[in-house]
């Protein structure tokens, strides 16, 4: 059975075996481990990773692969696919009272930055996760303060993980080659955040808020989020911009007191 990629999922199957093997080897799974996989595609990492564990868990959204997914692992150890889009899997549910998950895969890119949010809600619950991502999406990931890399994902991520970009992946390693270069990373979540973030949701909003408009200064993107007392408090100048910020300058100011007309 002969499976093509699907844009609307946005699949790009790896098939160069040596990228395999090094995302593999960086992974470095033992047996006993609790592996989830998400985005098997037609199996190319699927194959090794279950050989190495004996058993694998996988979140596929299209059916059409499955089948073929099935057939390729016959054999090779305990597969268990759930056939749904990974944005609605609760993985914190997911592990139970199990050991931590082990959560890997080559994501699709059209929803990479939605779904790394959604697994940081789920941070407790993970050991580790390992992803081939848009070489671009790795690097904000990962970028100092002060770049136009530098944004709300780097600030979210660096409030709950260690990010660690590994190797870079040419197009020509997919069926279809895509039309950017990839990245593979290594995401390992803290067990407390590097700085006191005070109120989770008044850090994500204050975060977000600040790199809604990246051209508004300070004191105008967070109109109604921090006041100039706020700002005072936390010993930020209001006339700076988002990208120019510290983690531990977004904790501070999320630690203000919100304005009166903000409660």
């Amino acid at each position: 059975m002969k499976v093509r990629a699907r844009k609307r999922f946005g699949q790009h199957f790896l098939h160069d075996p040596g990228v395999t093997a090094r995302i593999v080897n960086a992974i470095d799974p033992r047996p006993g481990e609790r592996l989830v996989e998400i985005g098997p595609g037609l199996g190319a990492l699927t194959v090794p990773l279950l050989e190495r564990v004996g058993r694998l868990e996988v979140i596929e959204i299209d059916r059409d692969v499955v089948p073929v997914l099935r057939e390729r692992c016959a054999g090779r150890g305990e597969l268990t696919v759930y056939q749904r889009d990974a944005l609605e899997v609760d993985f914190a549910a997911l592990r139970a009272d199990g050991p931590r998950l082990r959560v890997c895969g080559n994501l699709p890119y059209n929803i990479s930055t939605p779904l790394l949010f959604h697994l940081l809600e789920a941070g407790e619950a993970i050991e580790d996760m390992h992803f081939m991502l848009q070489n671009e999406v790795v690097d904000r990931m990962a970028a100092p303060p002060g770049g136009k890399e530098y944004g709300r994902l780097t600030v979210m991520l660096s409030a709950a993980c260690r990010v660690e970009k590994l190797f870079k992946v040419g197009r020509g390693a997919f069926n279809p080659p895509p039309r950017v270069e990839s990245a593979v990373v290594r995401l390992v979540p803290l067990e407390r955040p590097p700085c006191a973030l005070g109120d989770p949701h008044r850090f994500a909003r204050v975060v977000a808020g600040a790199f809604s408009t990246r051209r508004k200064t300070l004191r105008n993107a967070l109109r109604g989020l921090v006041d100039d007392a706020g700002f005072a408090a936390a010993r930020v100048d209001p006339a700076r911009r988002a990208e120019t910020l510290s983690l531990d300058e977004f904790a501070a100011l999320a630690r203000t007191p919100a304005p009166r007309a903000a409660l």
